[in-house]
């Protein structure tokens, strides 16, 4: 008989776990499926930017682009470590 409720409990933890481990998977494909929606609609307007153009002015315009994004990123860093060290 102790066998038979071990094994039963044993079936109820894993279907618990196992919708916990489905639930967070949903969260996590809907953050990457929103991440790439993203990253694809600022490629979009990156595209739409340089449209016009010529190849050497849009490579340099997305160059520069790529420059202030890095720059925006580094300032982002910084004031995020100095209100860290406060």
């Amino acid at each position: 008989m102790k066998g038979v409720f071990g094994i039963v409990s044993l079936l109820i933890v894993l279907a618990v776990v196992g919708l916990l481990a489905k639930t967070q998977w949903r969260a996590v494909d809907s953050a990457i499926a929103a991440r790439h929606s993203e990253a694809a609609s600022e490629a979009a307007a990156t595209t739409a930017d340089v449209s016009g153009l010529t190849a050497a002015e849009q490579a340099a315009s997305i160059q520069q682009k790529a420059r202030d994004d890095v720059a925006r990123a580094l300032q982002q860093g910084a004031e995020r470590n100095t209100g860290a060290d406060r």
